[in-house]
């Protein structure tokens, strides 16, 4: 099969997926009316308007606790491919989740040092 013919291909592909999602959000305006309603628009919360405005700001320390969880999730993440091809790479394996493993530690310290984990 040629360049040109995969090219082809993708490019089937591509428009396929377009006219597919066009086409459900055709149907959905067709099938599905909306109907207006005054209340609709408005936050609320369980049936009641809210008393704090929708877009709320969040304290600034809230962000290193996301760096941290991000940077444990992503851990997770990378560990269960690893542990599957650990067998056959074998020790460079090993070194590189090392290497990775001592990044996030160092990350660990330095949340650790800038009081991310001190109650407040």
């Amino acid at each position: 099969m040629g360049m040109l013919q995969q090219y082809g291909i993708l490019f089937g592909l591509i428009i396929g997926v377009i006219g597919f999602v066009l086409s459900l959000f055709a149907l959905n305006r067709a099938i599905g009316k909306s109907r207006i309603e005054l209340a609709k628009d408005v936050p609320a919360t369980a049936g009641k308007l809210s008393r704090d405005p929708v877009w709320v700001r969040y304290h600034a320390r809230y962000y290193g606790y996301a760096l941290l969880f991000l940077a444990f999730d992503m851990e997770m993440a990378y560990m269960y491919p690893w542990a599957v091809v650990y067998k056959e790479v074998g020790i460079v394996a090993l070194l590189d989740m090392g290497v990775f493993l001592l990044i996030l530690f160092l990350g660990l310290l330095y949340g650790w040092s800038q009081g991310a984990f001190r109650r407040q």
